[in-house]
C-alpha cells in the first residue's frame, strides 16, 4: 500500500513538473521580450547533411568506368551527364538545392543529310569512338526517328563555322540528320517525319523561323549538306526558315547592297564566293556560280524585306 502511495506521488509530481514546464514554454514564446529567430536565420545555422546527394552502385559503377577501370563498357549521354552533374556538387561544403535556372535550352535547328548509305550507318557512326560526331535526331528514307541525345546535351554536328555572331553553334542548337547520300530527293515520308518533329521542337523550345537553318548556311565552302534537292520552300511554308515569294519579286533598287544584307540574314562574307554559293544551293539551285545575277539580287531584296 505504502509503495502504491509512493508511485501515486511520483507520478503526479512528474505529472505537474511536466504541465509547469509546459506552460512556461508556451509563456516564454508569447512574451514580447522574447527574441524571434527569423527564417533567414534558421536557413543559416541550419546543418544539412554533407552526403545529401547520394552516389549509389551505380554512380560507383559509372565512376570506376570514367577512371578506367571499365573502358569496355561505354557511358550513356545520360550517365556522362549524372557523372558531370555531381561532379559540379563539393562534398566539402553543404547542399540545399536552390530552385531557379536553367539547363542548355536550344535556339536554333541545323538540318544536315548524312552522306551516308543508311540509317544503321549514320547510328553506328554516331556510336563509334573515333568518330568524333553526333547529332540529335536521325530520320530514316522510311520517316522513322531515332533520337540520339537529349535535347539539352550538346550534340557534336555543327562544328567550324559562322552564322550571324555565332561560332560555337554546337551550344545552342539541335542537329537534325536526314538519311541521303546528297544525290537523291528527300522522300515525302522522310520529310513529313521531319515536319513533324519541327513542329514540336519549335513549340516545345519557342524557336524562331528564321532559326532553321542548313550546315552550309553556317560553314560555306567547307559543308554542302543538305544539298540542292532539299525542300527548303516547304518547310518554309510551315513556319521553318525563310523563303522569297516567287510571284512577286521585284529589282533591287540600285541603292541596295545584297552583300550586306546577306550578312544580315547570317552569312559569313570573309569568303564571298563561298557565302554566294551556298545562298545559291538552298534559293536558286540552277546556277552556282559565285557571282549574283540580278534576280539572285532580286531573291536577297525579297528575304531582306520580308524577314529582317
Amino acid at each position: 500500500m505504502l509503495r502504491l502511495k509512493s508511485c501515486l506521488c511520483v507520478g503526479l509530481g512528474l505529472f505537474f513538473l511536466a504541465s509547469c514546464s509546459t506552460a512556461k514554454k508556451t509563456t516564454v514564446l508569447q512574451s514580447p521580450q522574447t527574441a524571434v529567430i527569423n527564417p533567414a536565420k534558421v536557413v543559416e545555422e541550419t546543418k544539412v547533411i554533407i552526403d545529401s546527394v547520394p552516389v549509389g552502385s551505380q554512380l560507383a559503377n559509372q565512376a570506376a568506368r570514367v577512371a578506367g577501370a571499365l573502358d569496355s563498357v561505354p557511358l550513356t549521354p545520360e550517365e556522362q551527364a549524372r557523372l558531370i552533374y555531381n561532379s559540379g556538387i563539393h562534398k566539402e561544403y553543404d547542399y540545399a538545392q536552390a530552385m531557379h535556372f536553367d539547363w542548355r535550352k536550344p535556339q536554333y535547328v541545323m538540318i544536315h543529310h548524312t552522306s551516308q548509305s543508311s540509317t544503321a550507318q549514320t547510328i553506328r557512326t554516331f556510336q563509334l569512338p573515333h568518330t568524333k560526331v553526333s547529332s540529335h535526331y536521325v530520320i530514316g528514307r522510311d520517316g522513322r526517328v531515332v533520337q540520339m541525345l537529349n535535347d539539352y546535351i550538346r550534340a557534336w554536328h555543327a562544328g567550324r563555322g559562322k552564322w550571324g555572331q555565332i561560332t560555337d553553334m554546337n551550344s545552342i542548337s539541335l542537329g537534325i540528320e536526314l538519311d541521303n547520300n546528297g544525290r537523291e530527293p528527300f522522300p515525302e515520308a522522310q520529310i513529313n517525319s521531319l515536319l513533324i518533329l519541327l513542329d514540336t521542337l519549335k513549340t516545345r523550345y519557342n524557336i524562331p523561323q528564321i532559326n532553321f537553318i542548313g550546315h552550309s548556311d553556317f560553314a560555306p565552302g567547307r559543308k554542302d549538306d543538305p544539298s540542292v534537292f532539299f525542300p527548303w520552300d516547304k518547310l518554309a511554308a510551315r513556319g521553318f526558315g525563310i523563303w522569297y515569294n516567287e510571284s512577286y519579286l521585284l529589282p533591287a533598287p540600285a541603292t541596295f547592297n545584297p552583300i550586306d544584307a546577306l550578312k544580315l540574314i547570317g552569312y559569313d562574307m570573309k569568303n564571298q564566293e563561298a557565302a554566294i554559293r551556298a545562298f545559291k544551293k538552298k534559293y536558286v539551285k540552277t546556277d552556282l556560280t559565285g557571282q549574283l545575277t540580278d534576280r539572285d539580287k532580286a531573291i536577297i531584296y525579297d528575304l531582306y524585306r520580308k524577314y529582317y
